[in-house]
């Protein structure tokens, strides 16, 4: 990786391979307890070099950039970064430094995990990359000096979930700061490198303030209360070393020439303040399996394991490699890859850094990614619409209009304006819909009503032919969605429905809007922003053969041409009132020079009996 170095006053760049030398910690090998946690004091100040408060933004660029999570250049801050969405905000490297602020997002400065106020903010803690990291200023000011630790009941959350508030540890009852579990382990060493890096210094932070005497037991040796250490502890073996942290600890090496020997050992913190040995392995996980299979996730589970003095917590590989930990026996995986097989075993651990065989391996296959079966805004509904108006008795039919529909874009709309006027009409897909080849199908629409009280009904049909007169098929109302009816006023109401849940539909079918009224008290309802979407779970060659046909020129004059991937067997033309206007055999272009002017369906059917529906347009 490249880094830059950061000459004291003067900023060098140059290109290199940062690195912790295979040697660095070789004169620690053998030792245990308190005579390795010394040692390592050694080996971490010599080549030790402070280049200043100031100089802490510009070594951010290599210790904290998030090439991680939204792999976007940006600060990576532990008290915003979201690592399983998108960051509440963001900054650039050098860019709204604090500064004043009032909310979050406002500038980043600099945040001493362990608070400068415990060793009056001397050189060279202060300037220490490996503990002070770049932090929103409002949750800095939020975090104050307070320990880290877990919170009971929250007083103030930061938009990524840390949070302030009383302890939930026993052994303190006072006020405490939680950074969210993504980044414990990465505290709890950082902290652990503190101890050690300081040993000479850190006996007497213990009566700077409240907050130092809460954490600090006041010795060079063992540095904390025992119920901090506990807390620590159990962050360190939750959240394991990280590829994240292994990189901000080469960059840490690389800019002030010392590393963390807990990131790159963490067997360690368990060799000094448990230096009793313990080297029985946990027993195999068992019974690897999965559920709630998903495009672009899967949850796994397993028999838990067991051990001598517990088991810490299980690592989980993907295709062989390690990407993530987990403290029970279960694990969620994201961020997966749609229609996509992958191998998964885990493996178990104690607090000794004992590792057990590998479980089971099994082999998984994404879903394909959620797609739209229908997406219809209607902005072109006079010729590309999903929809096809149908009238079974009346003078009046379904209405495009470039307005009026969701933020006044185009829209379709029914009759509410002629009080003497009987209607009976249909909106109905242009296509039958897979509902047999998808799984978790959802529904959504934007509708307006206004004046009368005449419903408008959301239907399926599994058996219409998609030319005939509506009436003459079953048809039921669609599961999970109820359309409100106005209340006869002047009022014009606006009816959102989001992602309704029609996923029990299996059989394939249209999809039809029904609008009946006598000749008194009509509704205008007008239709916009129709989608249904879903996951594909089987072949999906249908919808392949449809995407495949093109037809040109479209609106036609006196010849239509067809194009398909796959050999056309024949073709047939329809009014829209379902009457045959035309029909062909194996050909893939049509005289149409008879036709008026008009709508038209086209039905192609291949040489698999495939059948595609299209709507042409007669100039």
């Amino acid at each position: 990786m490249n880094k830059i170095v950061l000459l004291i006053s003067l900023i060098v760049s140059v290109t290199i391979n940062a690195q912790i030398p295979a040697n660095y910690y070789n004169t620690a090998n053998g030792l245990s307890g308190y005579t390795l946690k010394s040692q390592l004091r050694t080996i971490i100040s010599n080549g030790h070099i402070n280049h200043g408060y100031n100089n802490l933004y510009n070594g951010y660029i290599t210790t904290d950039t998030d090439n991680y999570y939204e792999n976007d250049g940006t600060v990576l801050d532990i008290y915003s970064e979201n690592p399983n969405g998108t960051d509440p905000y963001n900054y650039t490297h050098n860019n709204n430094k604090c500064g004043s602020y009032s909310n979050e997002g406002d500038c980043y400065n600099r945040e001493h995990l362990m608070p400068q106020s415990w060793f009056n903010s001397a050189q060279p803690m202060k300037s220490d990359i490996h503990h002070v990291v770049p932090s929103d200023g409002k949750v800095n000011g939020q975090r104050g000096n307070y320990p880290l630790a877990d919170v009971s009941s929250a007083s103030w959350t930061s938009q990524n979930g840390s949070k302030r508030g009383a302890c939930a540890d026993a052994g303190y009852g006072g006020t405490v700061f939680e950074p969210i579990d993504e980044f414990k382990g990465d505290v709890a060493r950082i902290y652990f490198y503190m101890a050690t890096r300081y040993e000479n210094e850190i006996g007497s932070w213990q009566g700077a303030n409240a907050s130092s005497n809460a954490v600090l037991d006041g010795s060079s040796d063992h540095v904390f209360e025992n119920w901090y250490f506990d807390v620590l502890y159990q962050w360190h073996i939750q959240d394991p070393v990280s590829q994240r942290e292994i990189d901000r600890n080469n960059a840490a090496y690389d800019y002030q020439g010392n590393a963390n020997p807990f990131i790159s050992h963490p067997e360690w913190v368990n060799a000094i303040w448990n230096p009793i040995p313990d080297t029985e392995v946990p027993s195999t996980p068992t019974n690897l399996n999965y559920a709630n299979l998903a495009d672009v996730s899967v949850d796994l589970m397993w028999t838990a394991s067991t051990d001598n003095t517990g088991v810490a917590g299980y690592e989980i590989y993907k295709d062989g490699s390690l990407i993530g930990s987990s403290p029970t026996n279960s694990f969620s995986v994201a961020n997966l890859a749609a229609n996509t097989s992958y191998s998964f075993y885990v493996k178990a651990y104690d607090a000794s850094q004992n590792f057990s065989g590998i479980s089971n391996t099994i082999n998984v296959t994404t879903l394909n990614a959620f797609i739209f079966l229908v997406d219809d805004n209607f902005d072109n509904c006079g010729t590309t619409s999903a929809f096809v108006p149908f009238s079974e008795a009346s003078t009046n039919n379904w209405t495009c209009s470039n307005q009026y529909g969701e933020n006044n874009s185009a829209c379709i709309q029914m009759n509410g304006y002629q009080d003497d006027v009987a209607s009976k009409d249909w909106l109905i897909t242009d296509n039958a819909i897979n509902f047999s080849q998808y799984s978790n199908e959802k529904l959504s629409v934007y509708l307006i009503h206004k004046y009368g009280s005449m419903s408008l009904d959301l239907l399926y049909s599994t058996n219409y032919d998609g030319v005939g007169n509506p009436v003459n098929y079953t048809w039921t109302a669609m599961p999970n969605i109820t359309i409100d009816t106005h209340d006869g006023s002047s009022t014009e109401v606006i009816q959102v429905i989001s992602n309704a849940d029609i996923s029990s539909l299996t059989q394939d079918a249209y999809v039809a809007f029904r609008y009946y009224v006598n000749a008194a008290g009509p509704t205008r309802w007008t239709v916009d922003s129709f989608k249904i979407s879903a996951q594909n779970t089987a072949n999906i060659s249908d919808m392949a053969f449809r995407s495949s046909i093109s037809l040109y020129p479209n609106p036609m004059n006196d010849e239509l041409t067809i194009k398909s991937d796959s050999t056309i067997d024949y073709i047939s033309i329809y009014n829209l009132l379902g009457e045959l206007i035309l029909d062909k055999n194996k050909t893939n272009t049509l005289d149409v020079s008879e036709l008026n002017s008009g709508v038209y369906l086209i039905k192609i059917v291949n040489q698999f009996n495939q059948i595609a529906f299209k709507k042409i347009i007669k100039e």
